[in-house]
């Protein structure tokens, strides 16, 4: 009994891995870049959102042993209203993971030029190239364990950098819990959020969890999961944040990618910097590269009632293309910058039409006792609702209307 509950790193680490893309080390560099510390406090939301509504993915999962795509269909009954939402959730997928996968391997390209000894135009194929053969094995516990290290190596990698930063401990703090909303962050306010609270991976965990454990009994260990994972992966976050306000806020530098960031640091550090920089980078690059195609696979999977195994072939199709069309949009010499923080807006956008459905399907009948409680939907209704307010301003920021 003490060895079946003792605690390993499991699918939220899967998710934390999703969330620390190259996009999000752009998203963050140019966060402490352009505005220092003010931003931080976003990132304790989203970590806060993440908890809450990965909660309630991982319930589900466990509980139904079937995805979040699977639920949604299960519980609409109305086949008009079933199919105008597997239409919405595909176009969601499809435009969203592709153009949320280019961005992240468009960042390991842009971080990875200049830091390693080769010509940057093969990072994407070499990365969408190591993504399809770990994805090809078809086996979730070889996926888990290769995440899992990659999560710990761009821990390794991006708070050793931090931590050579010597950062201003007393804005850190102000930036953590005091809200502010600088002019001009509204659109990287919900890049943030996007990069961190990402809708695909609602339906990642669900299955991912499904696969791991088969009984509510063993609810416990899939929090314990949620709790370790996802604030390590925060702080992760918070840390590429703190290192770039350290380097360029109120400087007389200009950072334009993960890469300026590693160069800055060298004069000051050495090359333990660049080195860092590229192993957290290369980590990142490849664990979005799986994770995003993986999440869409079970998502598209779930909602038009395919098989969720890895090794099916319909599974393996869906996989493939969102790996292919996101290696494709890295290699076609868009600005990585446009590229990148159009796909965490995007994510920002998208993640109140997804969160609403999962709130919804954890109130359904068939989860029983382990139905979302009041103070969860509460909880889930706030999450939501700011999401909401965020992607609405970060739309009509876009267009010029504020």
């Amino acid at each position: 009994m003490t060895k079946q509950r003792r605690f390993s790193m499991g699918p939220a680490a899967l998710v934390a891995a999703a969330f620390i893309g190259p996009g999000t080390v752009v998203t963050a560099s140019l966060a402490g870049a352009n505005f220092g510390y003010a931003l931080m406090w976003a990132l304790v939301f989203s970590v806060l959102a993440t908890m809450i509504l990965q909660e309630m993915s991982a319930r589900l999962g466990v509980v139904t042993q079937q995805g979040l795509g699977e639920n949604i269909r299960a519980a609409i009954k109305q086949p008009w209203l079933r199919q105008l939402v597997v239409l919405l959730i595909f176009a969601a997928v499809i435009i969203g993971n592709s153009v949320y996968q280019g961005g992240n391997i468009s960042g390991a390209r842009m971080g990875l030029v200049g830091l390693l000894p080769f010509d940057g135009q093969y990072i994407p194929i070499i990365l969408g190239g190591l993504a399809a053969i770990i994805l090809w094995q078809g086996s979730y516990k070889v996926v888990e364990k290769i995440l899992i290290g990659l999560v710990l190596l761009m821990s390794i990698a991006f708070l050793a950098t931090f931590i050579l930063t010597k950062p201003d401990w007393a804005a850190l703090l102000t930036g953590l819990l005091v809200p502010s909303v600088p002019a001009g962050s509204i659109l990287m306010i919900v890049a943030l959020i996007g990069t961190t609270v990402v809708p695909y991976n609602l339906f990642l965990h669900a299955s991912s969890c499904a696969e791991k454990w088969q009984s509510a009994e063993q609810l416990d260990d899939a929090r314990r999961d949620i709790y370790i994972s996802i604030p390590l992966g925060g702080l992760i976050s918070l840390a590429i944040v703190a290192t770039a306000a350290s380097a360029f806020f109120g400087k007389a530098l200009t950072i334009e990618g993960a890469a300026d960031l590693g160069q800055a640091l060298q004069p000051l550090f050495g090359d333990a910097a660049t080195t860092f920089m590229a192993l957290g980078l290369f980590a990142a690059g490849l664990s979005s590269s799986l994770t995003a195609p993986l999440a869409s696979a079970y998502a598209l999977s779930g909602v038009l009632g395919y098989s969720n195994q890895l090794k099916d072939k319909k599974f393996r199709a869906i996989w493939m293309i969102i790996l292919t069309i996101g290696v494709l949009v890295a290699s076609l010499g868009l600005k990585p910058i446009e590229v990148i923080i159009f796909a965490q807006v995007a994510n920002g956008v998208l993640l109140p039409f997804i969160a609403v459905f999962l709130v919804w399907v954890c109130n359904q009948p068939r989860l029983g006792q382990h139905r979302n409680s009041w103070q969860q939907n509460i909880l889930g209704i706030i999450v939501c609702f700011i999401a909401t307010g965020l992607g609405a301003r970060s739309i009509a920021s876009a267009f010029g209307w504020l």
